[in-house]
């Protein structure tokens, strides 16, 4: 279960900190491979993994008729995503036509879901830019789902641009891409990745200033730890 306060520390950090604390623990694929996002508002998205699977689509079974079924994976998912949650699509790195239309999209904001992601890319993605809801992908794709991709499972594990999502991992995109944070370290991380930002926000102002990363990034000098408590409790941090 993702706290409000674990999703509020995660929402000010940035996928570069949390990779690295990841690394630190020996998590080196967490990061989502070629995925952007369509237009970054300033807000991270952050929530909880609700999956989609897609296999190559087989003609025979995957005519523009398998919608009229009111149970098809696809439709059920964005009707089934939990609110808070990120639907993350994988769509085994595929652009070739659409993992989601505008429509859909819509339908997941409105629904109050955290967010979307796919390792293919989205048609009407002047539309979704435009959305409240964050979302990310590889690149535009006009097609529709069905020229390539076969909606085939809800919620199990995946792969997503190389990453290993569970249900339940927590999702962050920032304006780089996303992450995905195993469950069970998500607390630990967000408080880690929280520590980490505050000094590197401090490094950044004493670089800035002119001052040589040696000794400072990291602080092998001893003034710097010095310093950062300083700028620690003048700045509140």
């Amino acid at each position: 279960m993702l706290s409000d306060a674990t999703r509020e520390k995660l929402k000010h950090v940035s996928t570069a900190t949390l990779a690295t604390a990841l690394f630190k623990r020996g998590l080196r694929r967490q990061y989502v491979q070629d995925v952007h996002p369509l237009r970054f508002k300033g807000d991270n998205m952050v929530g909880p993994a609700y999956t989609l699977r897609y296999m190559p689509a087989r003609e025979d079974l995957n005519p523009i008729s398998v919608f009229q079924d009111r149970a098809h994976p696809q439709r059920k998912a964005i009707e089934e995503c939990p609110p808070g949650a990120v639907m993350v699509i994988d769509s085994r790195r595929d652009a070739r036509a659409a993992s989601a239309g505008s429509i859909l999209v819509t339908r997941l904001m409105v629904r109050g879901c955290a967010g979307i992601v796919t390792d293919g890319g989205f048609r009407d993605s002047p539309e979704i830019a435009d959305l409240a809801l964050p979302s990310y992908h590889h690149r535009p794709s006009a097609p529709t789902n069905l020229t390539v991709h076969q909606a085939i499972d809800i919620n199990v594990p995946i792969g997503c641009g190389d990453a290993p999502v569970f249900p339940g991992d927590i999702i962050v995109g920032d304006g780089e891409g996303v992450i995905v944070v195993p469950a069970h370290l998500a607390d630990e991380i967000a408080d880690e990745a929280t520590e980490m930002t505050a000094f590197e926000d401090f490094v950044t102002e004493k670089v800035r200033e002119g001052r040589s990363i040696l000794g400072l990034y990291p602080p092998t000098d001893e003034q710097s730890k010095i310093d950062f408590a300083d700028w620690r409790a003048r700045n509140g941090r």
